[in-house]
């Protein structure tokens, strides 16, 4: 990953890419994911693995069965995921959350971002150009 940006991708960039009801973020999701595939800037953490699961086993129109989503994991899900928590990390996530206004959840994948020293975070759920010290936050839908 020489001279490259390392970005964190939140679930809602890797559902979106399986989400046939909204065809213009599905294939911004798709180039958005591709793209730091093969730049190898992209990262996710053990919480981004656990919540495709379960949208993937539960709110997908067509869930995966688990053979696919094993695929999915093997192929695609694994070899992103970079974070595991321990304990010191809630620590700074929970500091993280009182200094910042976020959701829990959300200052949990911030945090993570930040531990993996990525410079861009690509989420619909937080504050498009916002900055979280090194990080910034990037609405790739709108």
């Amino acid at each position: 990953m020489a001279n490259q940006i390392r970005v964190f991708l939140d679930t809602n960039i890797l559902v979106y890419q399986f989400d046939h009801s909204a065809p213009a973020k599905q294939k911004r999701a798709m180039e958005l994911v591709g793209r730091s595939i093969r730049e190898e800037s992209a990262v996710i953490s053990s919480q981004v693995v656990q919540e495709f699961m379960n949208v993937a086993l539960n709110k997908f129109k067509r869930s995966l069965s688990t053979a696919e989503l094993d695929a999915v994991m093997t192929d695609f899900l694994k070899p992103l995921c970079a974070h595991f928590p321990t304990p010191d990390f809630y620590d700074r996530a929970l500091k993280l959350y009182a200094a910042n206004g976020t959701s829990f959840y959300d200052a949990l994948i911030v945090q993570a971002a930040l531990d993996l020293n990525c410079k861009l975070l690509y989420s619909e759920d937080l504050q498009d150009g916002r900055q979280i010290d090194s990080l910034t936050i990037k609405n790739p839908f709108i």
